[in-house]
C-alpha cells in the first residue's frame, strides 16, 4: 500500500487524547443538531427549503449551502471524528460569520432573560476555541482520523476498506 503524501498525512495525525475527543464529540454534536434542524427540519428547525431561502436572501445560495453543509455534514465529520480538522474548519467560518453579520449587535451574552432583540456571541467563541483546539490537535481518541493515522495492520485495513492509497 502506498504511503499518504506529508501533509494528507498531517491532515489525519491526532494522538489519543481523552480529552480532545471529549471535545470534539460535544462540538460535533452540538453542531449536527444546529445543522440538523437547518437541513431537516428536525428539533424545531426550518429545514432545508425555508434556511435556503432564508439565508439565500441574504449571504446568496452558494454561502446558504456551504453554511447548512459545514454544520450538518461537519458537525458528522466532528461526530465520527473523520477530517476532523476541515470539519472544525468550517465550523470556525460559519462562527466568524454569524459573529460579523447578525450576533455582534446584541452584544457578548446569550439571550438568556430575554430582554435582548438576538443572540450574543458567546456560543460562537465557545465553538470557535473548541474548533482552535481540534484543528491545533487533531481529532483525538476514538475517531476515524486516529485509526487513519496510526501505524500498522489495522490502520491498513481501515485504508483498504476505504479504498484509500
Amino acid at each position: 500500500m502506498l504511503a499518504l503524501p506529508p501533509m494528507v498525512r498531517r491532515l489525519f495525525s491526532t494522538d489519543q487524547s481523552l480529552s480532545l475527543a471529549l471535545i470534539r464529540l460535544t462540538l460535533g454534536i452540538v453542531i449536527f443538531a444546529h445543522g440538523a434542524q437547518k437541513m431537516l427540519g428536525w428539533w424545531g428547525g426550518m429545514g432545508f427549503t425555508a434556511t435556503m431561502t432564508a439565508f439565500g436572501h441574504r449571504f446568496g445560495i452558494p454561502l446558504a449551502f456551504l453554511a447548512i453543509s459545514a454544520e450538518f455534514f461537519g458537525g458528522l465529520g466532528l461526530i465520527l471524528g473523520c477530517l476532523s480538522r476541515i470539519a472544525a474548519l468550517g465550523v470556525i467560518c460559519n462562527m466568524v460569520v454569524a459573529i460579523a453579520t447578525l450576533n455582534h449587535r446584541f452584544g457578548f451574552f446569550a439571550n438568556w432573560s430575554g430582554k435582548q432583540k438576538g443572540e450574543g456571541f458567546e456560543y460562537h467563541i465557545l465553538a470557535i476555541a473548541m474548533s482552535l483546539a481540534v484543528i491545533l490537535a487533531g481529532g483525538g481518541a476514538f475517531s476515524i482520523d486516529a485509526l487513519l493515522s496510526r501505524p500498522g495492520p489495522q490502520r491498513d485495513r481501515v485504508r483498504a476498506a476505504a479504498h484509500i492509497d
